[in-house]
């Protein structure tokens, strides 16, 4: 392997932080086959363990970024992935429709969206949802995974400083709150059906298509 795609693979603390405790739950979650569709995937780091550790499922990554799509690939090709992980596709969330391969349409199951909607605006979860919607099968869930507040509260007050420092960083950027989620759900045939407690003051949403 040459050291340039050695020097494509990004490195994030957060995801080896808490790539065990969403698996964890991902283990719980996941379909028994089919597609899972990882949005906005950052450097790959999450996409390649939770294949490995789900042989059972296509683990398809992307992220609108080229850089991080060159680190996803890097990382597949690392682990010696590449003959049964796609590459990474790129989409933008907020970009619809989202340009699925007809193969991925067909076979998906699954929507996993990893601490994508505090560093997005609010736009972007409302696309996420609808677009799920329009994308999954009936009985197949939307896992979603970040800080959230619940009825206009934050949960701790590191929540709280992260939320600070974001809207300085960017007004359209926040932490959201739970209850606002569930009033976009409402016109969707998507129900929450769960909110499981993670460490470090998050929570992993999962949504129903119904």
């Amino acid at each position: 392997m040459s050291e340039l795609t050695m020097d494509q693979r990004l490195f994030f603390p957060a995801t080896e932080r808490n790539r065990g405790p969403i698996g964890d739950l991902l283990s719980q979650l996941l379909p028994a086959s089919g597609t899972v569709l990882e949005l906005a995937s950052g450097s790959g780091e999450h996409a390649v363990c939770f294949q490995q550790r789900f042989p059972h499922v296509i683990w398809q990554a992307s992220d609108p970024d080229p850089d991080h799509r060159a680190s996803i690939d890097a990382w597949i090709r690392h682990q010696g992935l590449s003959d049964v992980m796609p590459a990474a596709l790129n989409l933008d969330v907020e970009e619809r429709p989202w340009p699925l391969p007809q193969t991925i349409r067909e076979s998906l199951k699954a929507v996993v969206c990893i601490n994508l909607l505090h560093i997005s605006p609010p736009d972007c979860t409302a696309a996420l949802l609808e677009e799920s919607a329009l994308l999954l099968p009936t009985g197949s869930r939307l896992i979603i995974y970040g800080p959230f507040l619940r009825n206009g509260q934050h949960t701790s007050a590191s929540n709280e400083a992260f939320d600070a420092s974001l809207r300085q960083r960017n007004p359209a950027w926040g932490v959201r709150d739970l209850a606002w989620i569930d009033e976009l759900l409402q016109p969707l045939p998507l129900k929450r059906v769960g909110c499981h407690t993670m460490p470090a003051n998050n929570l992993t949403l999962v949504i129903e298509r119904v």
